[in-house]
């Protein structure tokens, strides 16, 4: 099974990229587009100057509870910049959900409550609500994990969608919202 074949079988649809696009990505945006795989792990993931965001994770089932994923995540806390990624809202019908979102806590990823993702699936035209989860070493705050956000959604998921999917995805305006009032709050609740 290849790289694609098994982030296919592991993310929704409505998450996924199409193989054309990642592949483009790979090619066209190779000084800061990604892939490390290996028999039992695919990670996407773009790296700038200032920060890492995890495109797409995959650990395969037989290697989980290896600590495989904490080494891949530990490898990307090394170049000592924020670390961001999307997840799925914690659904306590799906565990993956739920185990997903504790082993991203136990690694010290936060959930950034001031921002706000909905975007449309090209591919099921769903509405598709992510939430947000960063690592700092520098305790960067909400509003700059955002501003590199909507630079990932500008450079990254994007990238030629009208080219790829003979549509294109919503502005970067409507896809991710930021409200000052919940960052508000995460200071005070400090």
């Amino acid at each position: 099974m290849n790289w694609y074949e098994k982030l296919n079988q592991y993310f929704p649809i409505e998450e996924m990229k199409s193989k054309e696009h990642m592949e483009l990505l790979l090619k066209e945006k190779g000084d800061i587009y990604r892939k490390d795989e290996g028999p039992h792990h695919v990670i996407m993931y773009v790296e700038t100057e200032d920060f890492v965001f995890i495109d797409y994770l995959f650990v395969s089932k037989k290697s989980r509870g290896q600590g495989l994923g904490h080494k891949l995540i530990d490898k990307l806390k090394k170049k000592g910049k924020p670390i961001i990624l999307e997840v799925e809202p914690l659904d306590y019908e799906d565990t993956d959900s739920e185990k997903r979102l504790r082993f991203y806590q136990r690694e010290g990823f936060k959930h950034a409550k001031s921002i706000g993702y909905s975007r449309r699936s090209l591919a099921t035209k769903e509405v598709n609500t992510l939430e947000i989860l960063y690592w700092s070493p520098g305790n960067e705050s909400e509003e700059t994990i955002y501003e590199k956000m909507k630079h990932t959604y500008e450079n990254i998921h994007t990238y030629k969608d009208q080219q790829l999917y003979g549509e294109s995805y919503q502005d970067v305006d409507e896809v991710l919202t930021y409200t000052e009032k919940a960052s508000e709050r995460k200071k005070e609740e400090v």
